[in-house]
């Protein structure tokens, strides 16, 4: 008899935990270190996208996110939020309004709603916390965890832009600063925004408003504010005092969101692509294989992405299936790396037009967002979302 496939997962954030539940489904058995354990309201808001929510589904939670209401607007045929979603000007003018095509195929949940829902997905004591994974064999199949090592069949590196795994690959192009420094927060209370929702952008700073629609916080506002200039390991809560005179809601936004609940952090990327997400029998998976800028929110989806291809491509494999192990692994990197990585690029480049903070170029920007055309925008923004699940890898 074939015994199960062996997997050990560095890290619980969403990608590890969206991999394991997914490995279990396929019948492995799944362990998961992570060094601490989080706080149970730990994170800000995430925005699943359709290539989010199809990843989801692939890994066998669509019942599940839904009972949550995780779901977006295309789906419920509920009314989607029209005429003041978009981009504006600090004084309140609409620059650019978000396509309604758009619009129906994204949901806002707390952070810790959906590492909620991938927790309950995850048979009990799959977890481990306080167990450090310092390193990983170059078989990628012998991982060192607080001074002893442990042997699986397959290991997947999910511990996030400082990966001590991807640390110690060939290439390892480590991380770079952005050019701006980031403030993150949710409301403690629902706060009607009438209906302005989307991003401000000024010279060299935005401001993103978006209602969380989904879970059990739904009502309360996500909100985030960049601010450009020179890296610093702690942003200054006096950052937050430059957005004073912009329209409302974004005053009554920071009144309602307690000091603590505000995270600054300076953005950062990883400094070049990785020339591969497989060594030996290691993969690396989210922000360890290609963390990126948060501007077209696909941070969480690409990891949710990767963890649904993984599942798939490594379903109804043994312990014995050495050969087949060796080609899924092969299939992921060949499908995974491209697409994060272009959508790294697109994210990045994004980033640097919207935080433009010259006189010339920040009115350049501004003309350029009234001017798109509406189907242009919606045809860029609905392509990045374009994914489905892949079918057994080659030689299966």
């Amino acid at each position: 008899m074939n015994a199960p496939l062996r997997v050990g997962v560095v890290g619980a954030g969403i990608g590890g935990l969206a991999v394991a539940a997914g490995l279990q489904r396929a019948g492995a058995e799944v362990t998961v270190f992570e060094r601490a354990q989080p706080r149970s309201d730990e994170g800000s808001g995430l925005s699943l996208f359709g290539n989010g929510l199809a990843a989801l589904d692939a890994l066998g939670l669509r019942a599940a996110r839904r009972d949550r209401g995780i779901v977006s607007s295309g789906e419920s045929g509920g009314v989607i939020a029209s005429g003041a979603a978009g981009q504006r000007a600090p004084d309140g003018r609409l620059l650019s309004r978000l396509p309604s095509s758009v619009a129906a195929t994204v949901v806002v949940v707390h952070r810790s709603e959906l590492r909620h829902l991938l927790l309950s997905a995850v048979a009990p004591g799959t977890v481990t916390t306080g167990d450090a994974v310092t390193g990983v064999d170059a078989a990628g199949r012998t991982v060192m965890v607080s001074g002893r090592s442990q042997e699986f069949d397959v290991v997947v590196a999910a511990d996030g832009i400082r990966s001590r795994l991807r640390a110690g690959w060939p290439g390892d192009p480590g991380m770079r600063y952005s050019g701006y420094r980031a403030w993150r927060g949710v409301t403690a209370e629902p706060v009607d925004v009438g209906g302005v929702v989307g991003e401000t952008v000024g010279r060299g700073m935005r401001f993103g408003i978006a209602p969380i629609d989904g879970g059990t916080r739904s009502g309360c506002v996500y909100w985030f504010a960049a601010i450009s200039g020179p890296a610093v390991r702690e942003p200054s809560s006096d950052d937050l005092g430059r957005f004073a005179g912009w329209h409302d809601p974004i005053p009554a936004l920071l009144a309602a969101t307690p000091p603590p609940d505000r995270q600054g952090l300076p953005i950062e990327e990883l400094a070049g692509r990785v020339s591969s997400f497989r060594r030996g029998r290691c993969v690396l998976l989210g922000d360890a294989a290609h963390a990126m800028t948060p501007n077209l929110g696909q941070g969480g989806n690409q990891a949710l992405e990767d963890a649904a291809t993984l599942g798939v491509l490594l379903s109804g494999l043994g312990r014995v299936d050495g050969r087949g192990i060796d080609a899924a692994l092969t299939a992921y990197d060949r499908l995974r790396r491209p697409r994060t990585q272009r959508v790294a690029r697109q994210a990045a480049l994004l980033g640097q037009v919207l935080q433009a903070a010259g006189p010339v170029s920040s009115r350049l920007r501004d003309a350029a967002l009234r001017l798109a055309p509406e189907r242009v925008v919606a045809r860029q923004l609905l392509a990045v979302q374009r994914w489905s699940p892949p079918g057994p890898a080659p030689g299966l």
